[in-house]
């Protein structure tokens, strides 16, 4: 293994690669149209995500997933076939930084609290090469449960998938890259030499200047009515 094989650069992608709306709240959008989601399982995540809210907080509510109960896997596949090429509106600069990072012989890994199966299905519009974690849904009969199968990948849980990663593929993380927007981020970027907030919000972006990592504006994206694209350049550590 090369120096450059040693390296990982690893990116949210809620806010840090693809524009708001989430990727997750797009999907219920498309089931929402197709009437697949039941009003009783509605009425099961509004209860369930107040008693979260209440007694495990915010990570605990993102964990809630009653909505999908009783949905089978096999939309998902439906809804990727949805998506055309460049209709997601993914930053530019984002896209662009997952290549040179590629190009170097950097291992990319896209690491994601939304559901693994949204991000895999359009993991065919990101670059060849790049590797996805997220939130794994338990699987029952071939219908979701409502449940999810271990932890929400999100706030310390990115940084034990980096940890993780760094073991299983003897990475460097003091020459590492992380990139993330909001400060559920913020230990995923604390495990890496080279963090990065990116469109980040205004306690991350304090957080940056606090701790000297580099901050990113971007705001080109491809897809949804998006016509140009401006390739930004990358800092001299990713060129």
């Amino acid at each position: 293994m090369n120096a450059a094989q040693k390296i990982g650069a690893f990116f949210d992608l809620d806010g840090t690669l693809l524009v708001p709306p989430s990727l997750e709240w797009r999907f219920i959008g498309y089931l929402l149209e197709r009437d697949e989601i039941r009003t009783k399982n509605v009425a099961r995540w509004a209860v369930e995500s107040a008693k979260a809210l209440l007694n495990g907080g915010r990570c605990a509510v993102l964990a809630n997933k009653h909505y999908l109960a009783g949905i089978h896997e096999s939309v998902i596949a439906e809804w990727a076939n949805t998506i055309t090429h460049g209709s997601l509106p993914l930053f530019v600069e984002g896209i662009d930084r997952m290549h040179r990072h590629l190009e170097r012989g950097h291992r990319v890994v896209l690491v994601t609290g939304t559901l693994a199966p949204l991000a895999r299905a359009i993991a065919g519009h990101l670059p060849r090469g790049v590797e996805v974690r997220g939130t794994k849904l338990e699987i029952r009969d071939g219908c979701f449960t409502g449940r999810i199968s271990g932890t929400h990948l999100g706030f310390g849980e990115k940084a034990r998938v980096i940890h993780e990663a760094a073991e299983e593929f003897d990475l460097d993380l003091c020459q590492s890259f992380a990139y993330g927007n909001e400060m559920s981020d913020e230990r995923m970027l604390g495990a890496v030499g080279h963090p990065a907030a990116v469109n980040g919000c205004w306690s991350l972006k304090r957080e940056a200047r606090k701790r000297g990592w580099r901050a990113y504006s971007w705001g080109d994206s491809r897809g949804e009515k998006k016509r140009t694209l401006h390739r930004a350049p990358a800092p001299k550590e990713a060129r």
